[in-house]
């Protein structure tokens, strides 16, 4: 069976290639390289305040820290990193390339009573401060019985067991990692921290320098307010030591003045610019990856040799059998078989909600080809995490483009099973509203709860303006036009005719949905490891950036849900239920529940630390969205593969 058309295929190789283009224009500035002279200015940049605890990101100046001289502005943010709360402002942390020093921010006014609870109440959600140097997330370490811990960020303050003072971290000792740049007549980007320089070409060889770590130690550090108002913003001040003794910590407390300082210290490292990240992405648990991927080879192995005996030992045995013989001992031999071959009338009988499921396979493989081609792209490189928001951008990006698939497959679909393109239009709507809707009502039931929590991740009114428009000027348009080229696509034939009355179903000891839901633990033994570390990333505050591996899953899983499917359809044939198209969809679709399933068993048991309704709410909400993103993409892997065995199956027998 065809499913795209060649016209499809054309509309698919220009929209790469267009894709390919387009996603150059959403790369921020950080993601060039920058090179800077001795005593070249370069500012911090600070990122919304996060915590593994809440998952609630809130804006840095939400707290009463040292504001820039020429107030608050915020860097340019695309799609995705609106979407995912990420809110970068301007700070008055700066550094002069190759100048070690030690400098005074400010002493902020007497705290008041609202700002005491609110200072207290993020230290001990543990929220950090998210901090960028020339696009790179600041990082400290710590050791922990004997083994070296790195995280991005620092924390806001400190909580002593005993609970009775907090204090906040209001020293900063930054080191700045640099590697030497030799000038060797070749084309570099030219310095300035928005990254806006013009390319020139270095014919003098001097040389540069390249920001390759940024890394901080985090101190409370009481100083005497009465003295260091006396000083002005960035004024040099003696270096100190992060004293050990709680007596010497800033406590948090009401009308206590808060001194902030830094100092900064560069380092040259032999590391080079294409390598900076490196610390960043440090594959952990590749064994594991490694074993999950051998997991699932033996698990589609051991479905191979059961669809391996389906084809050759038993359906081609019968066929053969079967054909040999004239056509009156054929008749005869119909009232004594038993299995598949009784239902050649009714296998092709158009299934209930016969709409809903076109419109579900046509959504599913919108879903899965931008998860593919996403994947691709990050495989090889093109959605590197220094372009912060890239990855979200261009899946957005691609489900709207790829509506066009959505549409042709959902009408071409409809057209097999009614036999005729009335209704298309139809059809088309649903498809261009049925995952979309679903999604919006789930993200502005958050929305509203984030707006209630005043957090940065809420999205703003002029952001759903966007994505209306969107949807409703790109997405919906081409699902349309996907769904008009469905109506000229050459109609798929059923091998078989249908019998006006429906064959009565025999009686089975145990309901077909037990074994429907039972199939979905194959797909799920595939991708349950990668799910584990999927999960870690986007909750813990991790970088994941081993899609290689989350490439070969992908492939693994969409055998294993081929397979899986395949098999359950023809167990139901072999006991004469006819009704298979949705059983073969919920087959492989079934998957979701288990990850549904996994993602609560990962709240319970891996995030501990997570607190509170809001939190457990977003949670819940996030990996329903994405349960349900799986069960189409799945279910719709194992629908067309089942129905391209069934049409394969009945084209061989020879019955009017």
């Amino acid at each position: 069976m065809r499913i795209m058309g060649k016209s499809l295929i054309g509309w698919i190789c220009v929209f790469v290639v267009g894709f390919f283009q387009f996603s150059n224009a959403f790369y921020l500035p950080g993601s060039y390289m920058h090179t800077y002279s001795n005593g070249d200015q370069i500012f911090a940049k600070v990122n919304s305040l996060t915590s593994i605890e809440t998952e609630l990101p809130f804006s840095y100046y939400s707290l009463p820290y040292c504001q820039p001289l020429g107030g608050i502005k915020k860097s340019a943010e695309n799609l995705g990193e609106l979407l995912m709360g990420d809110q970068i402002d301007n700070s008055p942390y700066l550094f002069r390339m190759n100048v070690n020093q030690s400098i005074y921010l400010c002493t902020t006014p007497p705290l008041n009573e609202h700002e005491v609870k609110l200072l207290k109440q993020r230290t001990r959600d543990l929220y950090q401060v998210n901090m960028i140097l020339d696009n790179l997330p600041v990082m400290r370490f710590a050791s922990q019985n004997g083994v070296k811990i790195q995280w991005t960020g620092f924390p806001i303050g400190y909580s002593p067991t005993d609970g009775s003072v907090d204090y906040i971290i209001n020293h900063l000792k930054f080191t700045v990692l640099v590697h030497e740049y030799e000038g060797n007549d070749v084309e570099i980007i030219g310095t300035g921290e928005e990254g806006l320089g013009v390319i020139e070409r270095d014919s003098k060889k001097e040389s540069g320098f390249e920001i390759v770590g940024f890394h901080v130690v985090p101190c409370s550090v009481k100083r005497d307010p009465e003295l260091m108002t006396k000083l002005h913003m960035y004024d040099n001040v003696s270096s100190v030591n992060c004293p050990a003794e709680l007596d010497k910590y800033q406590p948090i407390k009401e009308q206590e003045r808060i001194s902030f300082t830094y100092e900064v210290e560069f380092v040259k490292s032999d590391i080079r610019w294409p390598s900076r990240w490196d610390a960043y992405l440090k594959m952990e648990g590749s064994r594991v990856h490694w074993f999950s991927i051998l997991n699932s080879l033996m698990v589609i192995f051991f479905l191979a040799g059961i669809v391996f005996v389906i084809f050759l030992r038993t359906v081609r045995r019968d066929l053969a059998r079967y054909e040999e013989l004239d056509k009156e001992t054929q008749a005869q031999m119909n009232e004594e078989l038993s299995g598949w071959k009784l239902v050649v009338g009714d296998v092709f009988r158009e299934p209930c909600c016969s709409k809903l499921l076109c419109v579900m396979v046509g959504d599913g493989v919108q879903i899965l080809g931008m998860a593919a081609v996403t994947i691709v792209f990050a495989a090889l490189g093109f959605m590197s995490p220094a372009s912060r928001g890239m990855l979200l951008t261009g899946m957005i990006i691609l489900y709207l483009f790829l509506g066009i698939a959505s549409g042709y497959v959902s009408v071409r679909l409809w057209r097999t099973m009614k036999g005729t393109s009335e209704g298309w239009r139809s059809i088309s709507w649903f498809a261009a509203c049925f995952f979309p809707g679903i999604a919006f009502t789930i993200l502005t039931a958050l929305n509203f709860v984030l707006w209630g929590s005043k957090s940065t991740g809420a999205i703003p009114i002029s952001l759903y303006f966007e994505l209306f428009f969107l949807w409703f000027c790109i997405s919906v348009p081409l699902t349309l036009t996907g769904g008009f080229m469905g109506t000229k696509a050459e109609q798929i034939e059923y091998p078989v005719r249908t019998n006006q009355i429906p064959r009565e179903i025999p009686a089975r000891k145990y309901p077909s949905w037990l074994l429907v839901l039972g199939a979905g633990t194959l797909p799920f033994g595939t991708l349950f490891i990668e799910l584990f570390f999927i999960l870690s990333s986007i909750w813990l505050g991790r970088f994941y950036y081993v899609f290689g591996f989350l490439l070969v899953v992908l492939l693994l899983l969409t055998i294993v849900c081929a397979e899986v499917s395949v098999v359950l359809t023809y167990m139901h044939l072999c006991v004469e239920d006819w009704r298979w198209w949705w059983k073969a969809f919920y087959a492989s679709g079934s998957v979701s529940l288990y990850v549904f399933l996994y993602s609560i068993n990962y709240l319970v048991f891996d995030l501990q630390s997570l607190s509170g309704p809001v939190s457990a709410v977003l949670y819940i909400g996030y990996s329903l969205l994405m349960a349900i993103a799986i069960m189409l993409a799945t279910g719709t892997i194992g629908f067309l593969v089942s129905f391209y065995f069934v049409h394969y199956l009945f084209s061989s027998v020879k019955i009017d």
